[in-house]
């Protein structure tokens, strides 16, 4: 039978005023498995209570509050959209939100927990921080460990930012059609072609560098030079 959480947020502000400074992602990292651990027989609720508390305080406590809820099994499985709102109410910056979509609604996503019309909501939302989350939670969709590949889910949030000039967005959309190019190529490059004419250029370069070299910048991968050396180029 599952306990209910004897942590509280004050607690881990604490736990982590204590540790070394200036604190960096490890030890964070670090904190957030040693509270998993501890928490391995509580509640899903309760464990989700605890990291919207952490969420709401922000800077490290939002984060180990995103590490909590996608390690803890319970509370990770329990995520539904009603709790991704909720973990995304202080969303502020690029890099809370990829740590938001990568760690929490792209997963979720990509297991069933929440619908593509979720996701599209948040594609169309006026808040940029919202938009670009659902960019980054295709990557899900594509990463080797998570999906097996989803062009048409990933193409479908992708072509509401054709015309997308902001940079973080940009930045956002170059990234997840280079992911998916990775695990399906020959749809990316179609989707490249058709809409050459409005994408910002930056997409267009990183994107098909991403696809010819196997490195955004340029630099061929090993895995790509093995590549060309079996097709004899």
């Amino acid at each position: 039978m599952r306990r209910r959480a004897v942590i509280s947020a004050a607690e881990v502000e604490r736990r982590l005023a204590a540790a070394p400074q200036p604190l960096r992602t490890p030890q964070m990292r670090a904190l957030a498995r040693e509270l998993n651990a501890e928490l391995a027989q509580t509640d899903a609720e309760s464990v989700l209570l605890l990291c919207a508390a952490l969420v709401h305080r922000g800077g490290w406590q939002r984060s180990v509050g995103f590490e909590v809820a996608a390690r803890h099994g319970a509370a990770s499985a329990a995520l539904n959209w009603r709790w991704l709102e909720r973990l995304s109410a202080t969303l502020d910056g690029w890099a809370s939100v990829d740590h938001f979509a990568r760690l929490l609604s792209g997963p979720a996503w990509q297991q069933g927990r929440i619908s593509d019309a979720r996701v599209m909501r948040w594609a169309r939302s006026p808040d940029i921080w919202q938009r670009r989350a659902a960019i980054v939670s295709t990557i899900a969709l594509n990463e080797r460990q998570l999906g097996a590949g989803d062009a048409a889910r990933t193409l479908a949030v992708c072509d509401l930012f054709v015309d997308a000039r902001e940079d973080l967005i940009v930045k956002a959309l170059s990234w997840a059609l280079r992911e998916l190019g990775i695990r399906d190529e020959p749809p990316v490059r179609e989707w490249l072609e058709r809409h050459e004419d409005r994408l910002a250029p930056r997409v267009l370069r990183e994107v098909r560098v991403k696809l010819d070299t196997g490195s955004k910048v340029g630099k061929p991968s090993e895995r790509m030079r093995e590549r060309w050396e079996q097709r004899g180029t």
